[in-house]
């Protein structure tokens, strides 16, 4: 079965940067944009991020303009918007397609019951997370109104991190 470490994401500067670097650990990947009405939780995600980042939990950032052109930003002006504007501290990667004929494979693994052998639900929208295990599995999703402070999420965390 496969695991989110058989991918990788594009830094800013271009380099790759393999997923397996985050072996171990408890990962929340999120696709974002600039422009949404969700943009607001790129704050309670770095809050988030603060909270368990010494237990061994990272969160993974892909801006994504899939959704009605909300990230129209790429490049420079998108790491500037994320770092200062945002002041988001967690790893974020080059703009990507998280649905569709173009879609970055390590969404399409992460969106594809048959690949990841649980979850089946493609991002209907910015800001949808997907829970990763110690080991890079794929364990639980949540849309994207789901607050990355709400109960559910943190739980489930720190059940993964217990683990």
């Amino acid at each position: 079965m496969q695991t989110i470490y058989q991918f990788h994401g594009l830094q800013f500067n271009g380099e790759k940067k393999s997923l397996q670097e985050y072996s171990g650990k408890v990962v929340l990947i999120v696709n974002t944009a600039s422009r949404c009405f969700f943009t607001k939780q790129f704050k309670s995600l770095e809050r988030l991020y603060q909270k368990y980042k010494d237990q061994g939990f990272e969160i993974l950032a892909f801006p994504s303009n899939d959704f009605r052109a909300q990230e129209p930003m790429t490049g420079r002006q998108l790491e500037t918007f994320c770092r200062v504007h945002q002041q988001v501290t967690f790893p974020i990667f080059k703009r990507i397609h998280v649905k569709g004929d173009y879609c970055d494979p390590l969404f399409r693994y992460l969106s594809d019951k048959s690949l990841n052998g649980r979850i089946g639900v493609k991002p209907l929208w910015n800001f949808h997370k997907y829970l990763i295990n110690k080991n890079g599995e794929v364990v639980d999703h949540f849309y994207s109104v789901t607050s990355p402070q709400s109960n559910k999420l943190m739980t489930k965390i720190e059940q993964l991190i217990a683990e």
